[in-house]
């Protein structure tokens, strides 16, 4: 690798501002307030009320998690188990089912739904009868809209043609694969071997089977990766044509994650290391004809999110970047998280119990956010500055009918980030530099009225 200040002069950014930025830990901002302030005073009653509070004919998202692999990979951050047997995911695929039901009853009408996400875990794990059954009571409690994106995070490792001709028969629309690095070195030290050519094989069976619409997942930061390693990672990937790459950063949090224990800290690189990694990474997918998006995502051209991007209309949530402009996201099994019309609501993790309190006909409700008006407003401003990378404080606080002086001690918090070359201040015009932009996520927590609070330990910064 380059020393660490050749790569600071390519960056804009000298070696003592990355060790006073990059190391921060800050959080991803899929949400504002972010999880680790969520509260057990948001229960069950609760959701039910703001559930019923989701305006009839308004379109919706739903997330649908299913936390099961038949590995758990070294490096996962993902609440997931590990199963070999489909009894377990069957059953968890009926309590699913119950779900979907419950949650359309206290809505009360057959809402229009947008987009359909199935995250986890290895959702395609469901069993055949199990995932067209759930897809199915989808079809019936929901007005699932003809132009909706129907999108499934798969192992490439378990892609087969008769797995993709079933999720072309379920209405999959876009297959996102967990490519993450094909150096073998690599995929040793994180316990996921898959040769390019496994995954060249499930994207053909995907596109045979009407799935065009293909995201891979690619990471940096991870043991033993290299400048030349992830620029030959890139270019098979982009070998393959997929129609967006996410290039996410390796969060090591083996405080809460144990399994990453597996993983040696030793061979994890620093801090300049992975920053070059992300710039080496990001110049070789733009170099391929790939447009950035926000601070992690690229895409074709003539992809929606790049359209979105250009329309400045693109929208953040905990699918990371989307086209998602829905109000309201639905979240559906054990773990997983939605966002509704007064706030945000989190299931039981515990499959066990989340499957306990569905199954007796209650919501699974473990905590959640009541919104605030000074949330949505900071909430605003931080989805802009992660998608934008610019935005008008002025403007939103006359959107929600607040003064711009409601944001003055943000304003100061920004001086020393102006200071040090990463924003941009002009009038209540916010905007993030070139050289600032790996470290977006440093001055959106600018306007993180929450983040001296205790007890919430984020990723570092890159």
């Amino acid at each position: 690798m380059r020393n660490d200040w050749a790569l600071a002069l390519d960056i804009g950014m000298t070696p003592e501002i990355e060790a006073r930025y990059a190391s921060l830990s800050v959080p991803r901002y899929t949400s504002y307030p972010t999880a680790p302030h969520f509260s057990g005073e948001i229960g069950p009653e609760i959701a039910r009320g703001w559930l019923s509070e989701i305006p009839s004919g308004e379109p919706v998202s739903l997330y649908l998690h299913v936390p099961y692999c038949r590995a758990i990979c070294h490096y996962c951050g993902c609440h997931t188990w590990a199963s070999l047997r489909d009894g377990p995911i069957e059953k968890y695929a009926a309590s699913l089912t119950r779900e979907i039901e419950l949650v359309a009853d206290i809505i009360g009408t057959r809402q229009p739904v947008s987009h359909i996400h199935w995250g986890g875990g290895t959702p395609s794990l469901l069993p055949r009868h199990s995932l067209l059954s759930v897809v199915a009571e989808i079809g019936v409690r929901f007005d699932v809209l003809p132009a909706a994106e129907h999108a499934m995070e798969l192992d490439p490792r378990t892609v087969t043609p008769e797995l993709a001709a079933t999720l072309g028969e379920a209405g999959i629309t876009r297959a996102s694969l967990g490519v993450q690095d094909f150096d073998v070195t690599v995929q040793q030290a994180i316990g996921r071997i898959q040769p390019v050519e496994t995954v060249e094989a499930a994207v053909k069976a995907l596109v045979g089977a009407g799935i065009e619409a293909i995201n891979f997942d690619l990471m940096y930061g991870l043991p033993h990766q290299t400048a030349d390693g992830v620029r030959a990672t890139v270019r098979q990937a982009v070998a393959l044509g997929p129609h967006r790459i996410a290039l996410f950063g390796y969060a090591h949090v083996p405080w809460f994650k144990v399994h990453q224990r597996l993983i040696d800290e030793k061979a994890l690189p620093g801090t300049m290391a992975r920053l070059e990694l992300e710039a080496v990474a990001r110049e070789a997918l733009i170099e391929a004809g790939y447009q950035a998006i926000g601070l992690d995502h690229f895409a074709r051209a003539d992809d929606s999110l790049a359209i979105a991007a250009s329309a400045q209309a693109l929208a953040r949530n905990f699918q990371g970047y989307t086209t998602d402009a829905a109000k309201t996201l639905i979240g559906l099994g054990a773990s997983s998280i939605g966002r509704l019309p007064s706030g945000y609501v989190q299931n039981i993790q515990d499959v066990g119990g989340w499957s306990a309190a569905i199954d007796s006909g209650h919501l699974a409700t473990a905590k959640g956010k009541q919104l605030s008006l000074d949330d949505r407003l900071r909430g605003a401003i931080i989805e802009r500055l992660m998608c934008d990378f610019t935005v008008d404080t002025g403007a939103v606080c006359r959107s929600f009918g607040v003064k711009q002086s409601a944001l003055s001690g943000c304003m100061l918090a920004l001086d020393a980030l102006v200071a040090d070359g990463l924003a941009e201040v002009a009038d209540c015009r916010v905007s993030v530099t070139d050289a600032g932009r790996p470290l977006v996520r440093v001055v959106a927590a600018a306007f993180d009225a929450y983040l001296a609070r205790p007890n919430a330990r984020h990723s570092v910064a890159v």
